[in-house]
């Protein structure tokens, strides 16, 4: 796996800086109207409420009927009031609470309507009490003392098996962290090793890491050989040899080499960290489909409450009974629960995070999978997305009398000498090929859209591209440029003084994967734009290999977010795939920003969408999972809501002619299946249809 960190970047490239962009997430408690509460919490009221629940059922009549495993004895309906009471403040207080926060926030939603229908449940019954104990003789009034027990229990359930499953999605997270030991040994100075908490571990501290073991840190090996699992880390299944002065991740697997690595990162500046915090970001963050679930439930509960004492007021005139009239508001209050729709969306997106985590996705902005059904435009930087990155020098030569090519390429290398970028790396290696001696670098600085500078043996010099000779009105030899140019090698110039003194151009490798991905994108109608700094005739040149049309060279990266705006202009829908560093600005101008890039680099904070494997065909996935993702909650938000169109008339009263009548438990029971049905259709959520 390639580390690219802290580069400049040749493509965008021209070296450009890359300007990070840090937004931070807005961060939602789970659960109902944004009321988090531990699914351990509703086990414990749920069981404890049983308790209170099973004498009400036994002594407390069903709608007035008594059922035939019912019995009373003298002072049992005392016995009833008083279990009713605490089941009321005990096991409906999360639904009371959680009601006064909705309606403070002038949202209600599922919890005001539970407290609702269990509120009109409790004093209702405590005046029907009232009335057959110290009211008029011969009258009696029905009681719902059973329906507030069965309701009470029924949601207390359906919460504990909502709460349980969402949090089961967050084992993602603890199968992470898991991946890192506890403890780790450290190397001291005069060489003695002693175990230490992984919290007392700090930067550039020595750490021992023996075969078999997982690694306990980020750093650099600086002693040893080894083979290393970073697959549960990074989803790269191989395993990948590595010796000294390369980096290893907190929580992959050392291999068959004991190995000494000096720390770069641990606790809060891991990778293993960074990638568990977007994960968890991503399963708190409200999406804008969650937003319409809770919109939803908001007309629910004025459809409930209109319908609720519509059919209250028309029973009145129709049957002169308020009991029954009552019975049928608390009943449309129980139907109208929209305790499934609660669950309809987090329990979708809980899952759909967690299977793009195993799949080396990770959805950091989960708006990016609503965004992604509307998709028009995918736009792509060229070096290390479209291209392998791993460049080797094919030609270079001196254009001055006074140095050989050999200098020439020594002056590159030694202002390249600091630089992780693929150019870099590839001048190096053919240094170090044809030993050529480096000489002393001084004042090396990056200087944005163009490319690096440094001052050697008192002279400045520059590496820069085409677009900087053209706009300098700096000779070259277009002819050998062009041909150079077109067998898709990236060109960089050597400026001593201002003056052209040399040249060396390096070819790239195309990814097996970026044809099938440009393929597959043609398949579904989604345009591929290649923008890149790098010189016009290697774009086009790679482009024309890979079938895109659309082309966009030399350019700078505030030319990339520019392109981006104005296709947005033209009403298009358009996602940036880039390496996530100097493609910052247009990956956050983007819809959906994808960070491609394996390494630290997965924690850059501009992408919405981070592909940990490097692989452009995740791209596919992605838009495949985005898909699956909001089919399912399309399918769960009629579940949950859809059956209240059904269930609110009919326990409204309007079958009632013909003898069919839901009462508050049936209507519970319906409730508590649409919630099922719910949480099961989210489990059955794939990758791939």
């Amino acid at each position: 796996m390639k580390e690219q960190r802290n580069h400049h970047h040749h493509e965008n490239d021209t070296h450009s800086s890359h300007g990070e962009h840090h937004h931070s997430s807005d961060h939602h408690d789970g659960g109902h109207g944004g009321h988090s509460h531990h699914h351990a919490d509703f086990k414990q009221k749920f069981f404890v409420s049983l308790i209170f629940a099973v004498p009400i059922i036994f002594l407390a009549p069903m709608m007035g009927v008594e059922l035939p495993f019912q019995f009373t004895f003298q002072g049992s309906d005392w016995v009833v009031l008083i279990l009713a009471t605490i089941l009321y403040f005990y096991g409906g207080q999360p639904f009371l609470s959680g009601a006064k926060d909705e309606l403070k926030e002038k949202s209600p939603g599922m919890m005001t309507l539970i407290s609702l229908g269990i509120s009109v449940a409790y004093f209702y019954s405590l005046y029907a009490f009232y009335m057959n104990h110290f009211g008029a003789p011969d009258t009696h009034t029905m009681d719902f003392f059973w329906e507030l027990a069965t309701l009470i229990i029924i949601m207390l359930f359906g919460h504990w098996i909502e709460m349980k499953a969402v949090g089961n999605a967050g084992d993602a997270l603890k199968k992470m962290a898991e991946l890192l030991p506890n403890t780790a040994v450290v190397i001291d100075e005069d060489g003695s090793t002693r175990e230490v908490q992984l919290s007392e571990v700090n930067t550039d501290d020595h750490v021992q890491v023996k075969a078999g073991d997982n690694i306990p840190v980020d750093g650099v090996i600086i002693e040893g050989r080894t083979t290393v699992d970073e697959s549960l880390v990074t989803g790269e299944s191989k395993s990948i040899e590595k010796t000294s002065d390369d980096t290893v991740i907190g929580g992959a697997v050392n291999g068959s080499g004991t190995i000494i690595v000096k720390v770069t990162g641990t606790g809060e500046s891991s990778y293993l960290s960074q990638v568990m915090g977007l994960v968890n970001d991503a399963q708190n963050d409200k999406s804008r489909a969650e937003l319409m679930s809770d919109r939803v439930a908001g007309y629910l509960f004025y459809f409930a409450l209109i319908a609720g004492f519509t059919s209250f007021i028309i029973w009145i005139i129709i049957a002169s009974d308020v009991d029954f009239a009552l019975e049928r508001l608390v009943t449309v209050l129980v139907i109208a629960c929209p305790h499934a729709l609660g669950l309809a969306i987090p329990l979708v997106t809980a899952r759909s995070t967690s299977i793009g985590a195993q799949n080396g996705l990770l959805v950091k902005n989960r708006e990016a999978l609503e965004t992604a059904r509307h998709l028009d435009v995918v736009m792509m930087d060229k070096t290390g997305t479209l291209t392998e990155g791993n460049f080797a020098v094919n030609h270079y030569e001196s254009f001055s009398d006074n140095y050989s090519d050999k200098e020439v390429l020594g002056f590159m290398a030694a202002i390249e000498e600091t630089s992780s970028h693929p150019l870099a790396v590839g001048i190096l290696e053919k240094v170090a090929e044809e030993s050529i001696k480096i000489p002393k670098a001084g004042d090396v600085n990056n200087i944005p859209g163009v490319g690096l500078e440094a001052v050697i043996d008192s002279k400045k010099m520059k590496i820069a591209s085409v677009s900087y000779l053209d706009d300098n009105n700096i000779n070259y030899d277009l002819e050998q440029f062009e041909s150079l140019a077109g067998q898709g090698n990236s060109i960089s110039f050597l400026i001593v003084e201002g003056k052209n003194c040399g040249i060396a151009a390096q070819g790239d490798q195309i990814k097996e994967s970026s044809r099938e991905m440009i393929q597959s994108l043609k398949e579904k109608n989604i345009q591929p734009v290649m923008l890149t700094g790098d010189n016009r005739q290697v774009a086009e040149a790679v482009a024309k290999e890979l079938g895109i049309d659309d082309v966009h060279a030399q350019l700078m990266p505030e030319d990339k977010e520019k392109m981006i705006k104005s296709y947005q202009n033209e009403g298009k829908t358009v996602m940036m795939v880039g390496d996530g560093i100097n493609d910052a600005p247009s990956l956050v101008r983007a819809d959906i920003g994808v960070a491609i890039g394996a390494g630290t680099d997965v924690a850059v904070e501009s992408g919405d969408i981070i592909l940990v494997k490097s692989n452009p065909s995740d791209i596919i996935h992605f838009l495949g999972l985005a898909d699956n993702t909001m089919r399912k909650m399309v399918q769960n938000l009629w579940w949950g809501a859809g059956y209240n169109i059904l269930a609110v008339p009919l326990a409204a009263g309007i079958l009632a002619f013909m003898g069919i009548i839901l009462s508050p438990a049936a209507g519970a029971v319906l409730m508590s299946l649409s919630t099922v049905i719910v949480a099961v259709n989210a489990m059955t959520l794939k990758l791939k249809e």
